[in-house]
């Protein structure tokens, strides 16, 4: 008898702590100026304490010098512009979705949310623009301005994210080649080897084709990697590592659009469509620039 309340209690337990969750994470019908002012002041108080925490932190390490612009569009393969394109959507989506929880109009949630990635990289390339390592990249400013623009347009256009942009990584070879460049630990290769990530526009089906029995969750996904990248550009990896050959790679493969999958609990909705940037691993074509095509039973 013990047992049957004990599992009692902590079933009600979960059951209430699921309610309030559920509360809480249900966007406002109507404008809430309590969330609305709790939004503007965390999301402006994260932007301004990061971009002053860079300026103090990892600027401070480098040669400041006046404003100057670089064009590095020939490095990495674009790896690097699809990831500030990858940050400016995901940054957008995040910023709009949270206007929305606040109850804010679909117009305010676009101009002040779906921005907030642009905005924000933006002035971080600004800080590069003041330093001698780097420069402000107008391909990187480009990037940023796509990655905002995907989020808004769809909106604008379908009032819904047809086509979502994830990400997915597994360790490659080459990070301990050139650990300086690539990254020496497995939280930096998750953001500099770009051996090891791809990003994938993840086009939802049931979307383009609502009157078909094509389930609502089924993507199909078209993907852009890497191989063999151990520096930015061709002449300096050759001047290293003269034998390594580089070699793009497009990938073909299946996906979950996770805020397609039906619950009545909004906390589950909330988590989906937080881990909704990731790639789900499916089998999977790999079309490389060398001509060569590889399938994988998994690929991550």
């Amino acid at each position: 008898m013990y047992k049957f309340l004990i599992f009692a209690f902590f079933t009600l337990s979960f059951v209430n702590g699921q309610t309030k969750s559920d509360l809480f994470f249900t966007p406002s019908d109507t404008l809430h100026v309590k969330r609305k002012n709790a939004v503007i002041l965390t999301e402006s108080a994260l932007g301004g304490l990061t971009l002053l925490g860079l300026n103090q932190l990892w600027y401070s390490d480098y040669e400041r010098s006046k404003f100057h612009t670089i064009n590095d569009n020939s490095e990495w393969f674009q790896m690097d512009k699809l990831g500030h394109t990858f940050t400016a959507y995901h940054l957008g989506r995040f910023g709009a979705q949270t206007l929305n929880w606040a109850g804010v109009s679909k117009k305010n949630q676009l101009i002040y949310g779906g921005s907030l990635g642009f905005m924000f990289l933006t002035g971080v390339e600004v800080l590069d623009g003041f330093s001698e390592e780097w420069g402000f990249s107008w391909g990187d400013f480009f990037a940023n301005a796509t990655g905002s623009s995907l989020y808004i347009g769809q909106e604008l256009l379908w009032d819904e994210q047809r086509v979502t942009l994830k990400y997915s990584f597994s360790k490659s070879k080459y990070a301990n080649l050139n650990p300086n460049k690539l990254g020496s630990s497995f939280t930096e290769q998750l953001l500099k080897d770009y051996n090891g990530q791809t990003y994938w526009l993840s086009i939802n089906l049931y979307s383009f084709f609502n009157s078909s029995k094509i389930p609502k969750w089924l993507n199909v996904a078209v993907g852009y990697s890497a191989d063999g990248l151990l520096y930015g550009s061709k002449e300096l990896q050759q001047n290293f590592f003269p034998d390594q050959k580089r070699q793009r790679q497009i990938l073909l493969s299946l996906d979950l659009d996770l805020t397609k999958v039906e619950t009545n609990s909004t906390f589950l909705k909330q988590f989906f469509n937080v881990v909704n940037v990731i790639k789900i691993p499916f089998p999977t074509l790999q079309f490389n620039s060398n001509g060569h095509v590889t399938g994988h039973l998994v690929y991550f």
